[in-house]
């Protein structure tokens, strides 16, 4: 397993769980904000990920143990948890595995169990897409992510960045990306992810289409959940369904902030927030 530390080195230790397609360096976001509050940011990349090794047949649950074995390798007992995004499922696996480790964790823009859904209007078009092709013609969609690989693995002009942001993002998430070092954060840590293989992103994908073996009502440890009112991927909608479902959970709903933009704008107060609890 790979791993990358933030902020701190002898401050109060978080995990971060960085969201798809990306890898451990999405946790760069997180650095300023971690040294000033005292946390010590632990960014593994998942299995088949960037620098960690592959593992097959990998489900969600398999998750937790591997967090358990990094956490004693640095002699950490108890910690928080931040997610953000595709991250999500892999916090609050954690935490219903292990109460008695994980301190609390923050959700942040993030993925909810997809499975359990009444339907799928609220996730961003092109998830839609994904999960009807998966369901109807899986192999065809395993074919388009080793096609992908080659344009996702390309690093865009800087001249040609506020174009590519036009046109792919919304107008808040769009300004907040045009920060050098959110683009890098961002989407740097997708291109690693790519590079190292389609198969491990594909991977990665396929988890969020399937039951998480686990009920959210049974997570007890503190949950914070950060949503933006602006967020496309995940509407906030979705994530009132999720943190009604929660049995231990403060949710923050923010105005004027997208997918992108929440974490990028408001890390230092979701993370003071956080080792609060």
């Amino acid at each position: 397993m790979a791993y990358d530390e933030y902020g701190d080195a002898k401050g109060a230790p978080v995990f971060f769980c960085h969201g798809w397609p990306s890898s451990r360096t999405m946790a760069e976001l997180t650095h300023a904000a971690a040294h000033d509050l005292g946390v010590r940011i632990i960014s593994p990349d998942r299995p088949g990920i960037s620098g960690s090794a592959f593992q097959a047949n990998r489900k969600l649950i398999d998750w937790p143990p591997i967090v358990g074995e990094l956490a004693d390798k640095l002699e950490i007992e108890r910690f928080h948890i931040l997610a953000i995004s595709g991250g999500a499922p892999y916090a609050y696996v954690t935490a219903w595995e292990m109460p008695k480790r994980v301190r609390a964790i923050a959700i942040v823009s993030g993925a909810p169990p997809i499975v359990d859904l009444s339907e799928h209007s609220e996730l961003l078009k092109l998830y839609r897409w994904m999960l009807a092709l998966y369901r109807s013609h899986p192999q065809l969609l395993r074919a388009l992510f080793y096609l992908a690989r080659p344009i996702a693995c390309l690093r865009p002009p800087i001249r040609f960045r506020p174009l590519l942001l036009k046109l792919l993002l919304q107008p808040v998430d769009a300004a907040a990306l045009r920060d050098a070092a959110a683009f890098e954060a961002c989407f740097e840590s997708q291109r690693r992810a790519w590079r190292a293989s389609a198969k491990g992103v594909m991977t990665d994908a396929e988890i969020y289409a399937q039951p998480w073996g686990f009920r959210l009502e049974d997570v007890d440890v503190p949950v914070r959940l950060w949503h933006g009112k602006e967020d496309r991927a995940f509407t906030f909608r979705v994530a009132q369904e999720v943190a009604a479902r929660l049995p231990n959970c403060v949710a923050r709903y923010v105005d004027n902030a997208g997918h992108y933009s929440l974490p990028i704008r408001h890390m230092h107060e979701i993370l003071a927030d956080l080792i609060a609890v």
